[in-house]
């Protein structure tokens, strides 16, 4: 089983989306990860999907994609090639005699405290996954009151394979 990070440009078009999930749905493929949103120009969408499968399903993936008519172009986002991020935010109890140890590691991960309230802390994360989840593994010895991840989002590195649009 192998996990594989697309990149896909798409025409932003009511329904794109809805497309998209469903090709996954009909043909049984699993979405570990979808994250969209808009182009520096409004007319495009950068959607970027993670999946895993063995090698026929990853391709098969691709080519399902490349058939659908508001696709414009399709990357694989390879390690090393490419910068891929996700943003957590998490909640956590925070006892006013807990909050040095929160900060603390908050800092360590060069994350940021957004909002604090008498009880509770949270606290804003980007990196890669690894990152993301070392962090959660350090903080789950507090209550976590709620988690929210974005998703996978990521660029191929230079310029060399830049799709320009007119």
């Amino acid at each position: 089983m192998r996990r594989q990070v697309l990149s896909i440009l798409v025409e932003n078009t009511a329904g794109v989306l809805s497309h998209i999930s469903g090709l996954f749905s009909r043909r049984g493929y699993n979405i570990d990860s979808f994250s969209a949103g808009v182009t520096a120009d409004p007319k495009y969408t950068r959607i970027t999907i993670v999946s895993s499968g063995d090698e026929l399903i990853l391709e098969q993936i691709e080519k399902q994609l490349a058939k659908l008519e508001d696709v414009i172009d399709i990357k694989k986002l390879e390690a090393g090639e490419s910068v891929c991020r996700e943003l957590i935010l998490v909640k956590v109890r925070a006892k006013e005699s807990e909050r040095q140890e929160i900060l603390s590691i908050t800092s360590i991960f060069r994350a940021n405290v957004v909002d604090v309230t008498h009880d509770s802390m949270m606290i804003e994360l980007t990196g890669d996954q690894n990152k993301l989840n070392a962090f959660l593994e350090l903080v789950a010895g507090y209550e976590i009151l709620e988690l929210a991840r974005t998703g996978i989002t990521g660029l191929t590195r230079g310029s060399a394979d830049v799709t320009y649009l007119d």
